[in-house]
């Protein structure tokens, strides 16, 4: 039932290119990630399954169309828009397994390419779907340290999950999350293991960053990271949200100085260079989205139908 879903929602996509957007098949074949045949047959089976008559018959088309654009409106190489469920208070069901669907793509690739992974409870929710693989030939990385304020392992840093699951070389990030100094920060980024390590993020060919809110339940708090007392000096100083520790404003900029003083994570992967996804829904990361969006911190998004309605209207 699942796999029948997963061909309906690939053919109402492949439908909706060809027949609204007037794409070639070529075209969806190069933004769906399929070879030209397949995105033949996704374009014969919207037809047979009566998704295509005058419009295309399917939930997805609202879709598809909010995707087409928040693409538009932000200037991205790739939007991805799954349904909301209005009963669910969810920030990760839809989201999660969209992203899980685009990692996998990028995973099936023959040619080597590296990943950035950055932390948090939608991309490890995303990770968990993940299904078992064996893709020796990719690179992993992690853009932010995997310890815990305790000396423990981070929670929701999945470098590890995933290296597990798809079969990889990883390269996780041996740092706290935020050091105890900017000048303990330093001289652990220049440890040679470190710095190779910061070098390959850089790289990346393709990057997927959680976008996280900093309210009074600000996940970096709940976690143990930030006091309550360097969440609200963050909050006076503009902070609306943190992508892998770095806290930023309303418009993308990183706060001077606090916190991101101490963060030890990686930058994030320039969007000219990589494919940086945010993967992200719900009005508490509504300010963070946007502000990754105006601040070109992102070049491709997967958020929900209410989110992108949301941003469209700001």
């Amino acid at each position: 039932m699942a796999t029948n879903t997963i061909r309906l929602d690939d053919a109402a996509r492949a439908g909706w290119l060809y027949y609204v957007a007037g794409n070639t098949q070529d075209d969806i074949a190069r933004k769906l990630g399929v070879s030209r045949q397949s995105a033949q047959r996704l374009v014969s089976l919207a037809v047979k399954e009566g998704l295509v008559k005058v419009r295309i018959d399917h939930p997805i088309a609202n879709c598809l169309d909010l995707a087409h654009r928040l693409k538009a409106r932000f200037d991205l190489r790739i939007a991805e828009v799954v349904p909301s469920d209005p009963g669910s208070a969810s920030t990760t069901v839809g989201v999660a397994e969209a992203a899980a669907a685009e990692l996998e793509r990028r995973l099936l690739l023959p040619d080597p390419i590296t990943i950035a992974i950055g932390t948090g409870r939608t991309l490890k929710a995303a990770i968990e779907k993940l299904p078992s693989m064996d893709c020796p030939q990719h690179k992993v990385v992690s853009l932010t340290g995997n310890i815990a304020p305790d000396g423990s392992a981070a929670f929701y840093n999945v470098i590890f999950t995933m290296a597990d699951k798809v079969k990889c070389r990883s390269f996780p990030m041996p740092l706290p999350v935020i050091a105890s100094s900017t000048g303990e920060r330093d001289l652990l980024h220049k440890q040679p293991m470190i710095a190779a390590t910061l070098k390959l993020s850089a790289d990346a060919d393709v990057t997927f960053l959680g976008i996280g809110d900093l309210g009074h339940q600000a996940p970096l708090v709940v976690d143990g990271f930030l006091t309550d007392a360097e969440l609200a000096e963050l909050n006076r100083a503009g902070a609306v949200a943190e992508i892998v520790g770095w806290a930023i404003d309303a418009d993308g900029r990183p706060i001077a100085g606090l916190t991101n003083d101490r963060v030890a994570s990686a930058p994030i992967p320039s969007r000219e260079t990589s494919l940086v996804f945010g993967i992200a829904k719900g009005p508490l990361k509504l300010p963070g989205i946007f502000a990754a969006l105006k601040g070109r911190l992102i070049n491709s998004l997967i958020t929900d139908e209410d989110t992108a309605t949301a941003l469209l209207a700001g």
